[in-house]
């Protein structure tokens, strides 16, 4: 399938659903159905990971997707190309550098300048002295100082300049740095697409829609909250945000954006259930997946052979195409081949025998390297085993025992008995084997070891089947005919992609959480309820998810034992069937911004406190009392009476109700009792978003509006009078 024989269709990006790294897009396209069913969409990003690619037609019943693949094609720009920041990058570079060296120019000057000063002609032993030609020496030292000053004044001006092309260069590289990877960055435009196979039998030219699915690297999310209430109602507005980066190579214009907290690369296979047995081990043979070429392979490309070869075509460099060119000074492998011959691994081949790599072997010696094997010696992948190589042959053939073929998948040579062998290649005979023989001789490789039995066992490459490229009959070397793994992947792909998965090193914003953290053991979904723009520049942008019911009051609290301020929190209440996750939650009151707080992990049904800082028309004071005295027949027992005077006013406009939390001593020891003399009650934990500690007790006082109350409480702590409390008696 050519781009010249499918039918081209535009798609549009639908929907996005992000995860915790990855994302999946979906696409649309629509078109009729052509009478051969190929069709290539178009539209794909450069960072598309070729195994998620999905499709499937939409609202047609008699239409199905027969085949589906992946394809890249590499052209260059037009005089249009959208390089404009590249360009200007490219400008302020040169002019950057003409500006540096002009600089460096001057500095050069000013040295030759500096070094110029009078120097006196030597005087001979019997000449007398002589004047000093002060006004030469003047008019020098006013030369050179008009001269320094003049380039001084000119290199201020260059420095000037090149400090302002160095700015204008920062922020041009900036801003390249932070452009959306939708527009490519080379002068090169890569171009994916997908190839459809549409099954419309009996449908005719049909009008379908069909939708495209695949994943991308290079996208990651974290959650974000705004919450907005006024002061006196019992509920509040909390509007889910989310904070999206992406550098996924497109842009996602007025998409659907949902969140997602699941792994996108997690593992789905079901585990294989393997039977346990005792007694002798009997390990199942794998299925290989090689299968026998098929008969008469031999004889098809008689007529093609017949026809004779090609004419050689002389590039520009001089070489001629189809052949190897060797270079002028030949070195063997392993060492110097000598002189009478020059057959050695990478030397120049004499002109009787041209077994240059790539060239057409002569019929006497076929062996060559990467040159065509005989027939009784078909080593491509699935051909039969060949017979054994001789010792004293010139060279090791591609595909045997020694030097493997760089890039070339075929296998070693075959054995059609069954064993548990790979099939790989032996590993190369050490250099010493190459060395060149007495008298001249070719150099003798060592005997191949032996050939493992069995069918062959293919790798994981020549298992896909759908990357497997049929050889021509101008391939050699055993390949025409036969299936082989193509060429790499896109090597330009596999690099869009690793740059793209360094989003996930941005840097939080502030007190964000990565949702997989917060998300605990369970995976949430959250579909927005608008369309959203983001731009594949690999920077945080946010995304208003939507707002969710939530209860809300706000409550007051002190604990002046510890600091004596009042502070202002909000209980929040999750009353949907999901989870809130971590993440900021920017507070607004009144429609006046507060700050910015944490927001903990909010499970459903559950109840959490976000704390809103100091209330400061609240205001607290405590003072306390220590009576120490002894009691008893004996005054055996030592009592020490604590008294807590609280004092609390109200200076807001509005009643509030505050709670006051103190601590009272708790004892593991018995002969040591506390006796609390206060109308304070315990708190119950498990009603209140509050893990309280033991000892705690709380006041509850409502206060009206410029109100004040006094609290008044206290314990007594007995214990033996020979004891002491570590750290004194004093208590608070």
């Amino acid at each position: 399938m050519t781009a010249e024989a499918a039918h081209r269709w535009g798609t549009t990006l639908d929907s996005v659903v992000v995860y915790e790294q990855g994302a999946v897009c979906r696409r649309l396209a629509r078109g009729s159905v052509p009478p051969d069913g190929r069709v290539r969409v178009t539209g794909l990003p450069r960072t598309l990971d070729p195994g998620s690619l999905r499709a499937r037609v939409l609202g047609a019943p008699g239409v199905r997707v027969a085949e589906a693949r992946v394809e890249v094609e590499a052209e260059p720009f037009g005089a249009e190309a959208p390089d404009s920041l590249r360009r200007s990058v490219e400008q302020l570079r040169d002019e950057q550098a003409a500006t540096r060296r002009r600089r460096d120019h001057l500095l050069s000057l000013i040295g030759e300048i500096r070094t110029l000063h009078p120097v006196p002609p030597a005087r001979k032993r019997d000449d007398p002295h002589r004047r000093t030609p002060v006004d030469a020496w003047l008019e020098l030292a006013g030369f050179v100082d008009e001269r320094l000053t003049g380039l001084h004044t000119r290199l201020v001006d260059v420095e000037e300049a090149l400090r302002h092309v160095g700015h204008e260069l920062a922020i041009a590289e900036d801003r390249l740095a932070r452009a959306s990877t939708d527009t490519p960055s080379a002068h090169v435009e890569t171009t994916v697409s997908a190839f459809l196979f549409l099954d419309a039998s009996g449908t005719g030219e049909a009008e379908v829609q069909v939708e495209l699915e695949y994943g991308v690297p290079g996208a990651v999310w974290v959650p974000a909250y705004r919450l907005a209430y006024r002061q006196g109602d019992s509920s509040g507005r909390l509007v889910l945000r989310a904070s999206v980066a992406q550098r996924t190579g497109e842009d996602w214009t007025g998409v659907s954006i949902a969140l997602a907290t699941a792994d996108l690369r997690r593992g789905t296979d079901l585990p294989k259930l393997r039977s346990v047995r005792i007694g002798r081990r009997q390990p199942a043979a794998a299925p290989s997946g090689w299968r026998e070429p098929p008969a008469g392979l031999a004889g098809l490309f008689t007529g093609y052979d017949a026809a004779g070869p090609p004419p050689p075509v002389t590039t520009a460099h001089g070489a001629v195409a189809g052949g190897y060119v060797p270079p002028p000074a030949p070195q063997a492998y392993g060492g110097a081949p000598p002189s009478p011959n020059p057959q050695a691994y990478g030397g120049a081949p004499p002109p009787p025998n041209p077994q240059a790599y790539g060239g057409a072997p002569p019929p006497p010696n076929p062996q060559a390297y990467g040159g065509a094997p005989p027939p009784p010696n078909p080593q491509a992948y699935g051909g039969a085993p060949p017979p054994p190589m001789s010792v004293g042959g010139p060279m090791l053939a591609s595909g045997g025992s020694g030097i493997p073929a760089p890039a070339q998948p075929v296998r070693a040579r075959r054995s059609a008995k069954p064993s548990s062998g790979d099939g790989d290649r032996p590993s190369p005979p050490p250099a010493s084997a190459f060395a060149a023989a007495p008298g001249g001789a070719a150099p003798v490789p060592p005997p191949s070891p032996a050939p493992a039995t069995g069918p062959p066992q293919p790798s994981g490459a020549e298992l896909d089947y759908a990357a497997l490229v049929l050889s021509g009959p101008d391939e050699h070397g055993g390949r025409r005919g036969r299936l082989f793994p193509g060429s790499p992947v896109d090597l330009v792909a596999t690099e869009y992609r690793r740059r793209a998965e360094r989003v996930a090193a941005l840097p939080l914003p502030g007190h964000a959480v990565r949702p997989r953290e917060s998300a605990g053991s369970f995976d949430h979904r959250f579909d927005a309820a608008a369309r959203a723009d983001i731009p594949s520049d690999g920077t945080w942008h946010t995304v208003t998810i939507g707002e969710i019911p939530l209860g809300l009051h706000i409550e007051y609290l002190c604990m002046p034992s510890v600091e004596q301020t009042v502070y202002a929190t909000s209980v929040l209440s999750n009353a949907t069937d999901q989870a809130l996750l971590a993440g900021p939650v920017e507070v607004t009151v009144d429609d006046d911004f507060l700050l910015t707080a944490a927001l903990p992990t909010l499970a459903p049904g559950r109840i959490c406190r976000v704390g809103l800082g100091p209330a400061e028309g609240i205001q607290v004071t405590r003072r306390t009392n220590v009576h120490e005295s002894t009691s008893g027949l004996r005054n055996t027992t030592t009592v020490l009476d604590h008294r807590v005077h609280v004092e609390l006013a109200n200076r807001l406009a509005r009643p509030v109700t505050l709670e006051v939390r103190e601590r009272v001593p708790v004892t593991s020891e018995p002969d040591v009792r506390i006796e609390e003399r206060a109308d304070w009650t315990a708190p119950e934990d498990g009603q209140g978003p509050d893990h309280h500690a033991p000892g705690t007790r709380v006041w509850r006082v409502d206060l009206p509006a410029g109100g004040t109350a006094v609290l008044d409480g206290g314990y007594e702590i007995r214990i033996p009078a020979g004891k002491a409390l570590v750290g004194g008696n004093r208590r608070s």
